[in-house]
C-alpha cells in the first residue's frame, strides 16, 4: 500500500514511521529543516515501546511529485487542514482514501469540501508525543491508538484493508469504528477541556487534576462537551465522563496537551478548533458552555498575538 503522511510532525512521524518499519511504502510530506533532516539522516523515533529509525526515509515538500496514493493520513494541525486540502488533490485517484487524524470534530467535513466526501474516512488517534527537533520525535506516554470508520457505521472493504495494513505494524492498536462520530466527540471531551484548563492554569495534568477547585472545573468542562454532543445528535454515553477522567488520572503527572504547549510557547494553536468549537456547537444547539467559554475567551488574546493579529 502506498501511504502518504501529510504532516510529518510528532503524530505523522510516529504512525508513518511504524508503517514504514513494517515494510509499507511511506512518503512523508514535511518542510524546512525537518524535511532536510529526514532526507539526509532518516527519521528517528524515541518511544516507550522501543526506539527505531527509518533510514532511508522518503520525504518531500511537493505533493505533486508523489502521484496517486492508496492512503493519505492528514496529520497537520487542525487549523491547517483547510490550507492544505487543495495540495492533497494531486494524490487522489478513484480509490484513494484520506483519513484525517486531527484533534476536534470538524477535519473530515473540511477535507470533504475539497477532496470529495467519497474519499474521506474520519479518524482519530491517541498518543502523547512531542517534536524534539528536525528528524527526531518522541513518544512519551499512552499506548498509541488509531481508529477510523465510515460515517454511516457500516463495514467496508477499504476500511478492512486499511485496518489489515495497520495491524501489521508494531507499536499501535487499531480499530474500525462503528460510530466514528461518537468516538470523535469522546476524544473531544478529553482534549478540549484538558488543553483549555492546562493552558489557562499553565500547569501539567498532575496539578489541575489534584486541586479540588480545578478538578471540579475540569469535570464541568468535560460534561459541557458531552451535553453539546448530545444536543447535536451524537450518541455519547454518560459513562464517557468518568472514562475521560479515568484516562486523565492515569497519565504521568507532568503530562501536557499539545494545544497547551503551543499556547504556552507563543505558537498558533488549535484553540478555535477545540475550546472555540465547543462554544460554537453549543450556540448552534442552544446549550450553555460557561467553563469552555471562559477557556476560549481568556486564551483568545494569546492566540491572536501568536497569529500576529494583535500585539501587546
Amino acid at each position: 500500500m502506498k501511504i502518504v503522511i501529510f504532516g510529518a510532525g510528532a503524530v505523522g512521524g510516529y504512525f508513518g514511521g511504524r508503517l514504514a518499519q513494517a515494510g509499507n511504502e511511506v512518503i512523508f510530506i514535511a518542510r524546512g529543516r525537518h524535511l532536510e533532516a529526514i532526507q539526509a539522516r532518516g527519521l528517528r523515533v524515541e518511544s516507550i515501546g522501543g526506539d527505531f529509525s527509518i533510514r532511508p526515509a522518503k520525504a518531500t515538500n511537493d505533493p505533486g511529485e508523489i502521484g496517486v496514493a492508496d492512503l493519505v493520513l492528514c496529520c497537520v494541525k487542525s487549523w491547517q487542514v483547510a490550507q492544505i486540502a487543495e495540495a492533497i488533490l494531486p494524490m487522489v485517484g478513484p480509490q484513494t482514501v484520506v483519513i484525517p487524524l486531527q484533534n476536534g470534530v470538524e477535519a473530515h467535513t473540511t477535507l470533504a469540501r475539497t477532496v470529495g466526501a467519497e474519499h474521506v474516512v474520519p479518524g482519530l488517534c491517541k498518543i502523547i508525543r512531542m517534536f524534539v527537533g528536525p528528524g527526531h520525535i518522541r513518544h512519551m506516554a499512552a499506548a498509541p491508538y488509531l481508529a477510523f470508520g465510515e460515517t454511516d457505521g457500516r463495514s467496508s472493504p477499504r476500511t478492512d484493508e486499511i485496518a489489515r495494513v495497520f495491524a501489521g505494524a508494531k507499536g499501535m492498536t487499531v480499530a474500525v469504528s462503528q460510530d466514528i462520530s461518537a468516538d470523535l466527540w469522546k476524544k473531544f471531551m478529553l482534549i478540549a477541556p484538558w488543553g483549555g484548563i492546562g493552558a489557562l492554569t499553565r500547569s501539567p495534568v498532575g496539578v489541575f487534576r489534584s486541586l479540588p477547585e480545578t478538578r471540579d472545573m475540569l469535570i464541568t468542562a468535560i460534561r459541557e462537551v458531552l451535553t453539546v454532543a448530545r444536543a447535536n445528535g451524537v450518541d455519547v454515553e454518560e459513562g464517557a465522563v468518568d472514562a475521560t477522567m479515568g484516562f486523565l488520572d492515569s497519565l504521568p503527572p507532568e503530562g501536557t496537551a499539545s494545544m497547551q504547549r503551543d499556547i504556552m510557547d507563543g505558537r498558533p494553536s488549535e484553540l478555535h478548533e477545540q475550546c472555540g468549537a465547543v462554544v460554537r456547537y453549543g450556540q448552534k444547539a442552544g446549550v450553555r458552555t460557561p467553563v469552555n467559554r471562559i477557556f476560549y475567551h481568556s486564551l483568545l488574546p494569546l492566540e491572536l498575538k501568536a497569529r500576529g493579529e494583535i500585539s501587546f
